[in-house]
């Protein structure tokens, strides 16, 4: 169901999910109120991965966007198959690969950008192909948008209306479309 936990940071970790439809927001609970959006799991997308490696706890939380389907998989069983069958262990490994790279890019994004670079970091990967399909804007609040940025959602309100004189960004309601995604793509790399 939409807005339904799927686990909690710190709890235990029984199994690895696998999504078989729809999308999860994976994030970090930073503090009492402080959250920080992670990535967004999809489709085909596994969850608490970590699990089969040893990990006892969940280390993130997740949510539904919109309803989805997860299957629960046995930690032991898919690590044996991960040692049994190396092109799925290396399918696996890629799909963590891309996940690493964007973890990095969050990293750098919070650590050294200024406010509008971090919202043109989160509007970028927000907006990339993997969430087209999925009108991934429709499904987040501009507090969640705040939260893959990591300022407050004043802040994204007027940087988004900024962006939108710019020519940058096309607001319909809830949704944004990408008009000028070189002009985005500098406002992110000069922070």
């Amino acid at each position: 169901m939409k807005g339904e936990t799927i686990f909690k940071q710190g709890a235990f970790a029984p199994h690895v999910l696998f999504i078989q439809s729809g999308i999860i927001k994976v994030y970090l609970q930073t503090g009492k109120s402080k959250i920080q959006n992670l990535w967004i799991a999809r489709t085909g997308d596994f969850l608490a991965f970590s699990s089969v490696f040893g990990e006892k706890v969940y280390s993130c939380s997740a949510v539904a966007m919109k309803d989805s389907e997860l299957l629960m998989i046995d930690k032991e069983s898919l690590g044996k198959l991960l040692k049994t069958n190396p092109e799925f262990g290396f399918r696996i490994t890629s799909k963590n690969f891309k996940s690493e790279h964007h973890l990095l890019d969050l990293v750098a994004s919070l650590s050294y950008k200024q406010m509008r670079g971090k919202l043109a970091t989160s509007l970028i990967y927000l907006s990339s192909e993997p969430f087209a399909a999925e009108h991934i804007f429709l499904h987040l609040s501009r507090q969640d948008i705040a939260d893959f940025a990591s300022i407050s959602v004043e802040s994204v309100i007027k940087f988004l209306k900024e962006f939108e004189k710019e020519g940058i960004v096309a607001l319909d309601n809830k949704n944004i479309r990408v008009v000028d995604p070189d002009r985005l793509k500098m406002i992110s790399e000069t922070g």
